[in-house]
């Protein structure tokens, strides 16, 4: 597979937590799980991101190594804490965090591969708003539409930054500007934007920057709006053991499945987008019926 995929995204140790004990560590952070999910199902894959220098950003970086994926553009920051995330699952096998560590005291320019046509880049989350990050995302999401990336947004826009919405909003909606696929769950859509409602949310909102936008609502039907129509797909449904990684996984499905499909820059109108989703499922599915954050590493075989 000659193309590769570049993810850009924050690194975090998740600590599960279920009935108040702690079950497992595993390295995480979502674009950090869907560049993992990655590397395990054999994709040519890059994480651009950042840890500190301590213990915990040795053990991030040594698994990036372990799951093949490329950590060379992975910024290593001395002093600085790399951070912790305290994972506490429900009845239900999702989760709420705590987040705990620091951000580089001053941060230094990031390290970028070389992206070629059709290579996808996937972003979101925090990361991709953060204003201490943003003038670099920006420049790193124009660098890669020149180059002629399909460009992957998850929008992944949590609660807890709900607070600081009016001053985020104007970068999620750059972020949409800037990309091919938008893919949200129906919890982001409604903390960002107001609306439960994800056919109302592309026609106000997505369609007048992007064409396509993927809409996940756990175990209910995916909605995939395609230049102006739209297309439900089911769920199977699934005993789950966590659901830490589920839409991370599902990225990662996504964009193996643009390049295992052969679908270029150029074909994402005509793209066999039921095809897509399933691989997009496929992952999502298999991280859910184990405590780590990725697919496993024999989902695949070869």
């Amino acid at each position: 597979m000659g193309r590769k995929v570049i993810c850009l995204g924050e690194t975090v140790l998740d600590i599960l937590f279920r009935n108040s004990q702690p079950q497992q560590a595993n390295p995480g952070g979502s674009t950090f799980n869907t560049s993992v999910s990655l590397g395990r199902a054999g994709a040519k894959v890059y994480l651009i991101s950042e840890t500190g220098d301590d213990e915990v950003g040795k053990i991030i970086r040594d698994f990036l190594d372990e799951n093949r994926v490329d950590s060379s553009c992975v910024r290593v920051y001395p002093g600085m804490k790399s951070k912790v995330s305290l994972a506490i699952l429900d009845e239900n096998n999702d989760a709420k965090y705590t987040f705990y560590g620091d951000e580089p005291r001053e941060r230094l320019d990031f390290l970028t591969p070389e992206i070629c046509p059709d290579d996808v880049v996937v972003f979101g989350s925090f990361y991709a708003l953060n204003p201490a990050n943003r003038e670099f995302v920006k420049k790193f999401l124009a660098y890669a539409r020149s180059c002629g990336a399909i460009i992957y947004y998850d929008i992944n826009f949590r609660p807890s930054h709900a607070s600081d919405l009016d001053q985020l909003r104007p970068f999620i909606m750059e972020n949409i500007a800037a990309s091919d696929i938008v893919r949200a769950s129906v919890d982001d859509i409604h903390t960002a934007f107001g609306i439960s409602d994800p056919r109302l949310v592309y026609d106000t909102v997505i369609s007048r920057y992007c064409s396509v936008f993927i809409c996940t609502d756990a175990s209910r039907e995916i909605l995939l709006a395609d230049y102006g129509s739209f297309y439900e797909y089911p769920v199977q449904q699934i005993e789950t053991v966590s659901t830490i990684g589920a839409g991370d996984s599902f990225n990662a499905g996504i964009a193996y499945g643009l390049m295992h499909e052969n679908v270029v820059k150029d074909d994402l109108r005509d793209a066999p987008w039921e095809m897509l989703i399933e691989w997009g499922q496929l992952f999502s599915r298999n991280c859910c019926m184990s405590i780590e954050n990725y697919i496993d590493k024999d989902l695949l075989p070869g």
